[in-house]
């Protein structure tokens, strides 16, 4: 109710805001450019900050739950939250909504880790873009087969600390060196935000528990 009464009041200060410079005969590229900053600030507050900026995981918790009409988002929220039924349904969705290649291969192989697929996760491989995420799943690839020492000189290439330190939190944890994994398991944590610190807060919340105790 609070954020709904602060955009009812963001709203309605832009409208007077446009009044005013209507009556006083402004120019209306002028007007039109007040509206579009007024839009690009709103877009900011209510998308783009609680998908990659937000540290709070309540606030992004809140923010994926209201994107079930946007299944690129959402799958986060479902996977997150091991909601294996309704993953497999936005999933569905998603290769729908999404055709070009690279994409599905990303959602592809984040399904594939939240099912332990390793064999879904290869396939998916090649055809990721973004090379960070790519040699992510490289990364992990690697430390399925027993590779742990691949994999540590693998993820140096990784341009992202949240990834890299991910990454090295799931090698020490396998290697049963668990004060090690909470170490670089906070530093991810600590790197992150949006939905990348979301998703690592609730998977931590059932691996390490300690990690995130005095976090909210």
């Amino acid at each position: 109710m609070r954020k709904s009464w602060g955009e009812f009041v963001f709203y309605l200060a832009v409208f007077v805001f446009v009044l005013f410079m209507s009556w006083n005969d402004y120019s209306l590229f002028l007007t039109l450019g007040v509206v579009l900053i007024a839009a690009l600030i709103m877009f900011m507050l209510r998308f783009y900050y609680p998908l990659s900026l937000e540290k709070r995981i309540d606030r992004v918790e809140i923010f994926l739950r209201k994107q079930q009409n946007t299944p690129g988002i959402y799958i986060n929220y479902v996977l997150a939250n091991r909601l294996d039924d309704e993953a497999e349904l936005v999933m569905e969705q998603i290769m729908q909504k999404y055709k070009r290649k690279s994409t599905q291969a990303s959602f592809n192989a984040a399904y594939g880790l939240h099912l332990k697929n390793m064999f879904a996760i290869r396939q998916a491989v090649p055809h990721i873009g973004l090379s960070d995420y790519r040699t992510y799943y490289e990364t992990i690839l690697l430390l399925e087969e027993g590779k742990s020492e691949d994999a540590r000189e693998r993820l140096q290439c990784i341009k992202k600390q949240w990834m890299r330190s991910t990454l090295l939190a799931g090698i020490e944890l396998k290697a049963n060196n668990r004060d090690t994994a909470i170490q670089h398991a906070h530093e991810a944590l600590n790197s992150s935000r949006g939905v990348n610190r979301y998703v690592l807060y609730k998977e931590y919340e059932r691996v390490l528990p300690e990690v995130v105790e005095h976090i909210s």
